[in-house]
């Protein structure tokens, strides 16, 4: 069986958990769940690493000892990960007895081979990153990171041989083009070991310095640098070097890591190995930062964004969507709420969440929301099979190869293609038509690729896939489900089998506060939103909210319900020249009628298939006896009329905001 072993970093626990931990974390969960479903037996690491000096100016500033500090932070970042929904398989602490021994065993390993020695050393040693740096490598005299002046010290300490690895290593790398990922990572540790003598590196720190450490095996009077120390947890995790885990899964490790720790994991890590005599871990992947107001998240100008903040106000399974979804894996990219929600809006609430919504009232009220067996097959049908085929592919490779967004892009284009399959196949037509046998054929392969679309979406949002796979009368279970064969097999979906009524799995979501329009002006008898006469009251319909001065609040605003919707079908009204029956699909269960009286600028064939915007909630009323559920919105410029409509095609249902 293949074997797929994921780590994120063990956080350092000198702050609280924040967005770029949940990012990590989610995406080693997803990993971990896709690979599952790949077939692979799986095992997933995360942790804390809790030794250093920042630690104990963390814990003196808040009047705890380092172990009452690192306990506590520790523990935050451990009660996190359950409210997340990551399924790690350990958490490992730096502080724990079992690694501090496999730290040293190693330590004295290497140390016997001769690749450790005693030296003086005199370097630029910055207190926040806890590492010693080259004139060449500060920046007009500060650390790169912090823009501090790092403290010259000069000391005698240990240093490992790590130049004596750089030829190794460069060949390693070019020999193994995914040992790191994406490759900007890799040529530029390339362009690193390429650019120069790689020098040794300091592994000690004396205790007359610091204590907060491990103790060298072969010298009391010194502690273990922190990345010495950290690095190990990989190993140690897994009961190296005869546990069963280690032979098991150490050939399969795959580390995930943010850009900032590149160095430490791409050169530091990897010579380690060779010098232990254990061999590389699988792969190095990189990704970016997430940026706040295109600045990297920092607790001290107040821009930290708390995951669980976001998970209780938008939704856990939304958010683990936004990050994978927004991130191209290796870039950076920015978070704001703003477009959380229209992410959230676009995606699951007008893309996914309309086809389930439609498509098990149609079961209902067409098949009584049973699973009607499939008679006749179209074309139209093989087409948007070899869609799905083609999307659950691209779908499995960007997943296998980091690039979650694009994967989730690719499945959505089966998403929308079913929503616009919906449009060209008009079940209530055949409904109408009685061509049952038909309409039977149209939900069955509805309903089946909404299945294998779950399926697909159990590693981003868990939950919600698991609710959506229930809706269709199914139970899950990871052993059951393999994506691979997804690509091939098909009705795996009983006919007979009962659906849930409806999906309200995501409902559309509104900022917290109004971010960008607080009142809008509109000029009395203009750009109104067309005109309609009540048989009863010969009175013009209102627009909606307007006030004698000319204004509107933004309370009145929001009342507003406006949607777009694809024009299905339209005939000329029975009694009257002007008027148009227009139905409208916005994204419910059958489309709606809207008379229009616009007859004397469109032909009923100019207008079928073009979107346009439908005042939604508008009190339906009767036109010359016939009902009218909205009204679309156009604007009369001279003696032409034209319609309002988006810039480009969007699901039926999307909403205007």
């Amino acid at each position: 069986m293949e074997r797929f072993y994921i780590t994120t970093p063990i956080y350092y626990v000198n702050a609280k958990p924040h967005l770029g931990h949940a990012y990590t974390t989610t995406v080693a969960d997803a990993l971990s769940r896709f690979h599952q479903l790949m077939g692979a037996e799986t095992y997933f690491l995360t942790g804390t690493d809790e030794h250093g000096d920042k630690i104990v100016q963390a814990a003196e500033a808040n009047g705890l000892s380092p172990m009452e500090y690192v306990d506590a932070i520790s523990g935050q970042f451990k009660a996190l990960w359950p409210d997340m929904n990551i399924t790690n398989d350990d958490f490992i602490r730096t502080t724990e007895t079992r690694h501090v021994k496999v730290v040293q065993s190693i330590l004295q390993k290497v140390f016997d081979a001769g690749d450790i020695y005693f030296g003086e050393y005199g370097g630029h040693y910055c207190f926040g990153c806890e590492r010693f740096y080259t004139e060449k490598e500060l920046v007009d005299g500060l650390c790169p990171d912090h823009q501090t002046k790092p403290e010259y010290i000069a000391e005698k300490n240990y240093f490992f041989r790590m130049s004596k690895y750089q030829g190794w290593l460069r060949e390693h790398i070019r020999q193994n083009p995914d040992f790191i990922r994406p490759e900007q990572y890799r040529n530029e540790v390339l362009s690193l070991l390429e650019g120069g003598e790689l020098e040794d590196l300091c592994i000690s720190r004396p205790k007359s310095r610091l204590t907060w450490g491990i103790e060298l095996p072969f010298d009391k009077d010194f502690v273990t640098y922190v990345w010495f120390d950290a690095l190990i947890n990989y190993v140690s995790a897994l009961g190296y070097p005869d546990g069963d885990k280690f032979r098991k899964f150490w050939p399969a490790a795959n580390h995930l890591v943010a850009k900032d720790i590149l160095k430490p994991h791409a050169v530091f890590w990897p010579t380690m190995l060779k010098a232990a005599g254990i061999e590389p871990f699988q792969s190095l992947n990189v990704h970016g930062y997430w940026l706040v107001r295109d600045t990297k998240m920092s607790k001290s100008i107040g821009n930290v964004i708390e995951p669980l903040a976001m998970k209780d106000r938008y939704g856990l399974d939304p958010f683990r969507y936004f990050l994978l979804r927004e991130m191209s894996f290796g870039g950076d990219s920015s978070f704001s709420e703003e477009a959380l929600v229209g992410r959230l809006n676009a995606d699951l609430a007008n893309d996914l969440g309309n086809l389930f919504n439609r498509t098990l009232a149609m079961t209902h009220k067409y098949f009584g929301g049973t699973v009607p067996v499939p008679v006749i097959e179209d074309v139209v049908d093989a087409e948007i099979k070899k869609l799905g085929q083609d999307a659950m592919r691209a779908f499995q490779a960007h997943f296998c190869g980091l690039r979650f967004s694009r994967g989730l892009e690719s499945l959505w284009e089966l998403v929308r293609g079913l929503n616009k399959y919906i449009d060209a196949t008009a079940p209530w037509t055949l409904f109408k038509a009685g061509n049952k046998d038909r309409l039977s054929t149209v939900i069955y392969v509805l309903l089946e690729n909404m299945r294998k679309i779950a399926v697909h979406l159990w590693p981003v949002m868990p939950e919600s896939a698991q609710t959506m796979l229930a809706q269709l009368g199914i139970t899950f279970a990871r052993d059951k489900f393999n994506l691979p064969k997804e690509l091939e097999v098909w009705g795996v979906l009983e006919s007979g089998s009962t659906v849930a009524e409806t999906s309200n799995l995501f409902p559309r979501i509104e900022l917290p506060e109004a971010h960008a329009v607080v009142a809008a002006k509109v000029k009395p008898g203009k750009a109104k939103a067309g005109k309609a006469k009540d048989d009863t009251s010969g009175k013009e319909a209102p627009a909606g909210g307007e006030q004698s001065n000319g204004t509107i609040e933004f309370e009145d605003f929001q009342k507003l319900d406006l949607r777009v919707g694809t024009v299905v079908e339209v005939e000329p009204h029975p009694d009257a020249d002007r008027l148009l029956l227009v139905r409208v699909d916005i994204g419910e269960e059958a489309p709606r009628q809207v008379v229009a009286g616009i007859a004397e600028f469109f032909a009923p064939d100019d207008l079928v298939g073009r979107q346009v915007v439908v005042v939604a909630n508008l009190k339906p009323r009767k036109l010359r006896k016939q009902l009218s559920q909205g009204m679309i919105l156009a604007v009369k410029s001279g003696d032409s009329l034209n319609l309002l409509t988006p810039s480009g095609e969007v699901a039926p249902g999307s909403r205007v905001s």
